[in-house]
């Protein structure tokens, strides 16, 4: 009965709200994909959860490092934010299950740990080791998820921005991010999803907003509470753990997310506080990330 009802919250949901805003967004997402102008392959792991799309990029040979974008987005987004790791890792970046993106409209539960079995179900059946894993905002939770779940495949952890350490305070959120928001789903008015962007970005693209504004217009996207993890389920993950925290982050602050890391990680190796950046940090900043991860690849 206990799995009969777990199962229950595990649900495919009707991500897309029409065939036409689907191919809208997939539209952007193969834009975006070759603009990029790498070599890449893609793909189609068949999990328990729903089939999973990897885009990987890199040589095979160099070490694995597997890449999970935030909420909202998809796996070109956040490889055009790193757009060097592939020279020291073959980087698989993976679109996450219910969301804008070819994977399966599958939402998993937050609160179990439905998220880490799925990621390390793709990484198994990619026949990875040793890997790196950097997740993003969304991806940070689904990160250490796969590290609650099973460490053995996973060598080390970057999050950037990560869902699941601290929350920041509702009142603002509602009032900066999610009232703009649900009149911007409403009304189509482009002044109140630039609202949401400057809440969240530290600096922003044409593309970023017309692929926002399309996947809030296109998707019935999940604004469930966000879970934090627990004192005890922190301390035994023992694989190292650098976190880069943003301080002008709203939704998870970086100060206060630095100091629950460093009392709840016991294998916290680094952690990078962001200055002035918004959640969504700028090229700058990621920059600086992906060259803390690439310093760290022969580590």
């Amino acid at each position: 009965m206990l799995s009969a009802v777990k199962a229950l919250k595990n649900e495919q949901v009707m991500l897309f709200k029409s065939p036409e805003g689907k191919s809208k967004i997939l539209s952007l997402y193969n834009r975006k994909l070759q603009e990029l102008n790498v070599g890449h392959s893609e793909k189609l792991v068949d999990t328990k959860f729903g089939k999973t799309n990897v885009v990987c990029v890199g040589d095979a040979n160099l070490p694995p490092l597997v890449l999970i974008h935030g909420t909202g987005g998809c796996a070109p987004q956040i490889l055009d934010s790193f757009p060097s790791l592939a020279s020291q890792y073959c980087v698989y970046a993976v679109d996450v299950l219910a969301q804008p993106n070819k994977s399966a409209e599958t939402r998993l539960d937050m609160k179990s740990l439905d998220y880490g079995k799925w990621l390390i179900e793709v990484i198994i059946k990619l026949r990875l080791t040793n890997v790196t894993l950097a997740g993003f905002s969304f991806g940070g939770l689904i990160a250490l998820k796969a590290l609650e779940y099973n460490q053995t495949p996973i060598k080390q952890v970057f999050l950037i921005a990560p869902v699941y350490i601290v929350n920041g305070n509702p009142i603002i959120n509602v009032w900066k991010m999610f009232i703009p928001l649900k009149k911007f789903i409403k009304t189509n008015n482009q002044a109140y999803i630039k609202k949401v962007m400057d809440a969240l970005f530290s600096e922003y693209d044409g593309f970023a907003l017309v692929f926002m504004s399309t996947v809030f217009q296109n998707c019935n996207m999940d604004f469930s509470p966000l879970p934090v993890i627990s004192k005890n389920r922190a301390k035994n993950i023992k694989t190292p753990i650098s976190i880069f925290a943003a301080e002008q982050d709203i939704m998870f602050p970086g100060k206060k997310m630095i100091k629950r890391a460093k009392q709840i990680f016991p294998s916290l190796e680094e952690v990078v506080l962001l200055k002035g950046s918004k959640h969504v940090p700028n090229a700058t900043d990621f920059k600086k990330i992906e060259q803390l991860i690439i310093d760290k690849s022969n580590s």
